[in-house]
């Protein structure tokens, strides 16, 4: 008699998330820095795919939060992500390996090719080399904003969620307010939303049944 009971099918169909070993932070946060070109904000889409599709350390929605609670916070948003997903698998050594990791292999490039800076400056090819990535660092910053806003728009309803793209874009681009604020202020809605909309559904269902 078999005395193990089958899973359900919502806990068969629910994602799992792994605890990330030292190997695997080491290998991912070295091709983070490696192959990150542009700054921080160009890296987020390969710590995405390191810790969301290729290991399956955090979800989509938690790489989503990091990232904006991240960019509210002083300092390079990448070498705090890397510090994050570090100390989320392995506590504070893992976040001291995340974040070596993901510098020392472009410190010590730096170091290495500084002698040849002047005549990469110069150098056409590598002004072609350069002007060929640009256009990919944008489609895959574009395809990560349209993915999150995408899971935005279904969470907070199409005709919320544009009316919040507007208001953003204002305060950013019309305006000029720093985006920390602005992702402050918006951290600050998110945690009244669902209790806001619980109140007008309340509402709307106590005046219909009068």
């Amino acid at each position: 008699m078999n005395t193990h009971a089958s899973p359900s099918p919502a806990s068969a169909d629910a994602p799992s998330y792994r605890q990330a070993t030292y190997s695997e932070l080491s290998w991912a946060m070295i091709r983070t820095g490696v192959l990150g070109y542009g700054g921080g904000p160009s890296v987020m889409p390969l710590f995405r795919y390191e810790a969301v599709t290729r290991y399956h350390w955090i979800s989509d929605d938690e790489f989503g939060e990091i990232l904006a609670l991240g960019n509210a916070l002083p300092g390079p948003i990448a070498t705090k992500m890397a510090a994050y997903l570090g100390y989320r698998g392995k506590g504070i050594p893992g976040a001291i390996l995340a974040v070596l990791a993901h510098i020392l292999p472009s410190s010590i490039a730096m170091i290495v090719l500084l002698s040849a800076v002047a005549y990469l400056n110069s150098s056409k090819i590598i002004q072609g080399m350069i002007a060929a990535v640009v256009p990919v660092i944008a489609v895959m910053l574009g395809v990560m904003a349209y993915e999150f806003g995408e899971k935005a728009v279904k969470g907070l309803g199409k005709t919320l969620g544009i009316i919040l793209f507007v208001i953003v874009f204002i305060l950013l681009q019309l305006l000029n307010v720093h985006a920390a604020i602005v992702i402050a202020a918006f951290l600050v809605y998110g945690a009244f939303h669902f209790r806001l909309v619980q109140h007008l559904r309340k509402r709307r269902i106590d005046g219909g049944e009068r």
